[in-house]
């Protein structure tokens, strides 16, 4: 099946007089390549459930339903369910419609058993989105994912960039995330003020388990990035050169130095001293 026998998304958004929401941030990508290049940066979406967040007018959904998957899109906007509702029965009812905050509906009674992800994130809720994933069970498979750049780079940053921080170390506990590809402003209507990426996230042969005690850590750690781990670990315990020295690390350390295993092993010896205590 192919979408270009559909009318065009700038056609579809034009007889529904619509425009983007800027409060929402939505940035319309009607360039089918680009859509078509995602779904491609998924892997073979052939009869997999797909969730994508924020469709607006549909471009990615119909790149995704091109692909062969089962797609289950949840948006906010009501404006633009007119738009997608004759994808139902074009992708022969292979499309399922939320209309909801992705934020507080409940996907993995929507993953029927077992889905992957993959969306051209709201700019304002894409890191948000993103960590409640990591944390999400075994429903939630690969992800395939647009940020802005900036935060792209931040996901897939190694210990000593400039980008590197709390979120490159969650997302590498459970993930093995690579930048997939770029694109430019001038494939969005309107355009933002920043270019975009893709990035491909696929889950660990050995995730880590202990994700919430991983973001107490880093929040401490990152918190305070300029001090040493032996002043900045002050405000998640009272005494963290031990912690520092079972984890092997040294107390003089700052956080943008360390890798995601080395924050692992220091989450496990944080781990070991609360039931220590208890």
């Amino acid at each position: 099946m192919n979408s270009d026998e559909l009318p065009s998304l700038r056609e579809a958004l034009e007889a529904h007089e619509l425009w983007a929401n800027k409060s929402l941030g939505q940035h319309f990508l009607l360039d089918m390549n680009i859509t078509r290049r995602i779904a491609r940066a998924a892997g073979d979406l052939k009869q997999k459930t797909v969730i994508e967040i924020g469709p607006g007018p549909g471009g990615l959904t119909r790149a995704l339903l091109e692909a062969g998957a089962e797609v289950v899109a949840i948006e906010k906007d009501s404006r633009f369910l007119p738009l997608l509702y004759p994808l139902q029965a074009w992708s022969g009812e292979r499309l399922k419609i939320v209309h909801g905050d992705a934020l507080s509906v409940d996907q993995a009674l929507l993953a029927n058993g077992g889905a992957d992800i993959v969306s051209n994130l709201p700019y304002n809720i894409g890191a948000e989105l993103l960590v409640g994933w990591l944390k999400a069970g075994a429903w939630r498979g690969a992800m395939t994912l647009m940020f802005q750049k900036e935060v792209a780079e931040r996901i897939v940053a190694k210990p000593g960039a400039k980008a590197y921080g709390r979120l490159a170390v969650l997302t590498q506990a459970r993930c093995e995330a690579r930048l997939a590809f770029s694109v430019s402003p001038r494939a969005f209507t309107p355009p933002p003020k920043v270019t975009s990426a893709v990035v491909r996230l696929e889950d660990r042969a050995d995730p880590y388990p202990h994700l919430r005690a991983l973001e107490r850590v880093t929040g401490a750690a990152f918190g305070q990035r300029r001090k040493m781990l032996r002043s900045a670990l002050r405000a998640l315990t009272g005494a963290p050169e031990p912690l520092l020295r079972q984890a092997g690390l040294e107390p003089t350390a700052r956080a943008e130095e360390i890798d995601a295993a080395g924050f692992r092993r220091l989450t496990d010896a944080w781990l070991d001293g609360l039931k220590a205590a208890s």
